[in-house]
């Protein structure tokens, strides 16, 4: 295929897309790409051409791994229904995935994306405490259903009038951090109390994706946790995207505080583009919302989604997925430093394990937010092959979350491809 051939397939895909699809979906990237195949860190164009995946943590134990692929073919040739059925394989999903957690969280729920998972633990919360109240950061996202997006800043929809919703600034980086956020959440919790708002929960995604990639000092988030419990709400922990072992020293981005959650939740990488989600909770809630509520879902659970939900387990564990996770994502920031060195653009770079945000300003830790640059470098990575984004209330941080697989060649690979676009940058301003 020449390439005329391959942008008039790309011009024929994106009009055939938005004729059926409608204008809400969006694309990624100014020349959209189309991918026909997927091997471990590697995604395949329809002209065979292999780009580096350094973005998506769905496939979070590598693209079309074989033993995930086999045990989804493997149950779905003998049996997949709903959990109203007893069946064994979700109960051994079950105690595989409660053994990873600490001993307080004794049950878990299974549904289908993060965003049922995330609506599923308001309305525990909301029946468990009877508030009504919840507090997330200025630029988060946790999910698309009516409830959630109210709570999802990041898709731009402005807070109605008379929301119980209330939006804090993200952390910071470096001394303090701990203090000023939980003064936020204290700050939330008093203008509720003004405002006759019970508060029910306090909901974060324990590494800030959204906001722009917060991951350090390991333990700031204690404080503000201890704040929300104090006024009676819950400690919410989003795990969607910094779980599974993604920040590399610890399964779940809430151990990295030391903290032991009311109700996680669970998602994205899961079942390894299979979608498996799930919230997982202390029993004395489950049993409070059971008493008082019911809840199904019909594909959450089933057989074929808890077998692949096993067998990223099984990964994670046999190949020390979360070991290689700490190893590369420690030896991806020396790189990235040593880049820093050279380009003023990057002005500070932060994560845990494989989830690594790139702050880009002018002038810098205190510069204006390089958010063009940031929205250009993603597009020149694009077209050399190589697969990131960007976040940030600004859009000017570099969003780094590869599949759990990269090693150090791919790393090497991603910052020589990232020199080569802050260098033909830096030319093109002069």
């Amino acid at each position: 295929m020449t390439a005329a051939d391959e942008a008039a397939s790309t011009r024929n895909l994106i009009a055939r897309r938005n004729r059926l699809l409608g204008p809400a979906y969006r694309l990624f990237y100014e020349q959209p790409v189309q991918f026909v195949r997927g091997e471990g860190v590697w995604l395949y164009d329809a002209a065979g051409d292999r780009y580096l995946d350094a973005y998506n943590n769905v496939a979070s134990v590598g693209h079309c791994h074989p033993h995930v692929v086999q045990a989804i073919a493997r149950q779905a040739a003998a049996l997949n229904t709903h959990t109203r059925y007893l069946h064994e394989t979700v109960l051994d999903f079950a105690e595989r995935l409660l053994a990873t957690f600490p001993s307080e969280i004794g049950h878990v729920m299974f549904t289908c994306t993060g965003s049922e998972a995330n609506d599923l633990a308001l309305r525990v919360a909301r029946t468990c405490t009877g508030g009504t109240g919840f507090i997330v950061t200025a630029n988060a996202y946790h999910g698309v259903t009516s409830a959630l997006t109210e709570l999802s800043p990041s898709l731009g929809h402005p807070l109605q009038e008379g929301s119980h919703a209330r939006l804090i600034p993200a952390p910071g980086s470096g001394d303090g951090t701990g203090e000023v956020f939980a003064q936020h959440v204290s700050d939330a919790l008093d203008d509720m109390r003004y405002s006759g708002i019970r508060p029910a929960a306090l909901l974060v995604d324990t590494i800030f994706s959204s906001d722009g990639v917060f991951a350090d000092p390991p333990g700031f988030l204690r404080p503000a946790v201890e704040a929300a419990r104090a006024a009676g709400a819950l400690f919410i922990a989003d795990e969607v995207q910094p779980g599974f072992g993604r920040c590399g020293s610890h399964m779940w981005g809430f151990a990295r505080h030391g903290l032991v959650p009311d109700l996680v939740t669970m998602g994205k990488p899961m079942g390894n583009g299979h979608p498996v989600a799930g919230m997982a909770a202390r029993p004395e809630l489950l049993a409070e919302f059971g008493r008082r509520s019911r809840y199904f879902n019909t594909f959450g659970g089933n057989p074929v989604s808890a077998a692949a939900g096993i067998a990223v387990l099984d990964v994670i564990a046999s190949e020390g997925l979360m070991e290689n996770a700490q190893r590369t994502g420690a030896y991806l920031v020396e790189l990235l430093s040593e880049l820093q060195a050279r380009h003023e653009l990057i002005a500070e770079i932060r994560g845990a394990g494989l989830f690594v945000g790139v702050e880009l300003r002018h002038g810098g830790a205190m510069g204006t937010p390089a958010t063009t640059e940031a929205a250009r470098i993603v597009n020149l990575l694009r077209e050399r092959r190589v697969l990131i984004s960007s976040a940030g209330p600004h859009g000017n941080v570099l969003k780094i979350r590869p599949p759990l697989v990269f090693g150090k060649e791919h790393a090497d690979l991603l910052v020589d491809t990232l020199d080569q676009a802050l260098a033909e940058l830096s030319v093109a301003a002069e």
